[in-house]
């Protein structure tokens, strides 16, 4: 185990734990006394039917979907809804590489997949609130595919659905890059084949990895107009090394890879064989696919594609020049479209 502050009450909270118990994965292993990390928002109703739930993305946590997507100027109202915002296992502050004891910790915790993480958040809610039904799941990213395996697993519990800058199955694109950022960070010797004393130890690494985001993670366009000086950065290598570098420095490694794996492997197709319009037809929430229109991770035909696949979706794509990253909420029209979507979504009656 490693001492991080940075995944603390101090920066992330307040947020709640709540164990599920055992967890057996997917691929073999076993969490045991998985921890579930969540935050909510507002108060749940005497129907127990204004329930949304927002899983994180990578390296997301409770706290980025508290600052730029919840509250009374946004669609996502704690005025109105009870909201669940549950950090995915292995972020840092639910179950995680990092925060688990020895033997089973570091590089020995297992492989975890998309799948695992909405049994168990199922559990979480089921046990721990008592619903039956959620008016609403949506999430960005990693947080998107977690809203499309929610649709398939449980049809008839999710109501509506958001996915927003994810795909139901990742691509061979996709897939490629992330062993990239796996790769990154694995290749430094301090990496010490998980583990490590430090996430020090793995600093060259970690450098390697957050400059492939910045490759990736904007957009051209956000670049050739020099979007990051607006944002306050002086040059370039001000903004790889006080922005890019310094939002990932201090996260743990292992904590990392254990979110990239299952990313790269992110597929509803494995509840029907491999076949993506089986599966995606299972879904009876009513869906908005929010795919960015400059995103390089998950681009608009490869949403648009998976869109046609889903009985009574809506392809509302939102407009902004900050590629994937505009989930960070630097650029305000893509707020307020999602905000606009999300308002018009919340209203169809279902």
């Amino acid at each position: 185990m490693i001492d991080n502050s940075y995944y603390s009450q101090d920066v992330h909270g307040p947020y709640e734990l709540y164990d599920i118990g055992n967890l057996e994965l997917e691929e073999g292993g076993t969490i045991r006394a998985c921890n579930l990390a969540y935050a909510t928002f507002g108060k749940l109703n005497a129907a127990k039917d204004n329930a949304i739930l927002i899983p994180t993305w990578y390296s997301g946590t409770n706290k980025i979907m508290e600052q730029i997507y919840i509250g009374e100027s946004h669609a996502l109202d704690p005025g109105k809804y009870f909201i669940v915002v549950v950090n995915q296992i292995g972020n840092g502050l639910s179950t995680s590489p990092h925060n688990t004891p020895p033997p089973a910790g570091m590089g020995n915790f297992p492989h975890v997949r998309i799948g695992d993480d909405v049994r168990a958040q199922h559990k979480f809610v089921t046990e721990k609130f008592d619903l039956k039904s959620l008016a609403l799941v949506v999430g960005g990213s990693m947080g998107a595919q977690q809203t499309y395996e929610w649709g398939v697993r449980y049809p008839d519990m999710v109501k509506r659905a958001a996915p927003i800058a994810g795909t139901a199955k990742n691509t061979i694109h996709d897939s490629l890059f992330t062993e990239t950022l796996v790769e990154a960070i694995t290749s430094d010797p301090g990496f010490n084949k998980g583990f490590y004393a430090s996430s020090v130890d793995v600093r060259e690494g970690m450098l390697r990895h957050a400059k492939m985001w910045a490759v990736m993670g904007w957009s051209t366009e956000f670049f050739q107009q020099d979007r990051y000086k607006a944002l306050g950065f002086s040059s370039m290598s001000d903004f790889i090394v006080n922005f890019m570098n310094g939002y990932f420095s201090v996260m743990d490694p292992n904590d990392l890879l254990c979110m990239a794996w299952k990313w790269q492997r992110g597929d509803v197709s494995r509840h029907t064989g491999g076949d993506l319009r089986a599966a995606l037809g299972r879904i009876k929430a009513k869906t908005f696919v929010m795919p960015m229109s400059s995103d390089m991770f998950f681009p608009l035909s490869d949403c648009q594609a998976e869109w046609r696949l889903i009985p009574n979706a809506e392809f509302r794509p939102i407009q902004t020049i900050d590629g994937h990253l505009a989930l960070f909420g630097a650029d305000p029209s893509a707020i307020g479209q999602l905000d606009k979507h999300l308002s018009e979504l919340l209203a169809i009656e279902v």
